[in-house]
């Protein structure tokens, strides 16, 4: 799985098989290691970080800073994402 970044012990990271057609824009967060349920935060065409689902249980102080550092990277993420998939859309 591509990683973006690490916060600590967590990954920031594209899961490489994003279906067809391709999701809209998003990060998965875990962990160690990269996990097919991990928690996925969308990346809005405003740059903004907009949480679908905590399924890797991270706590809210630690959630809402990561979500800052997405923001924040959004730009970064965004490059990497086209560079990986070829296309951008977003969930809103």
């Amino acid at each position: 799985m591509p990683q973006i970044f690490r916060i600590g012990p967590y990954i920031v990271y594209f899961w490489s098989n994003e279906s067809d057609p391709l999701e809209p824009v998003h990060v998965h967060i875990a962990e160690g290691r990269a996990t097919a349920n991990a928690t996925k935060i969308w990346i809005t065409s405003s740059g903004k970080a907009l949480l679908c689902n905590n399924f890797s249980k991270i706590p809210d102080r630690m959630l809402r800073r990561m979500m800052r550092l997405i923001e924040a990277n959004s730009q970064l993420i965004l490059q990497k994402w086209y560079s990986q998939f070829g296309e951008i859309r977003y969930y809103c």
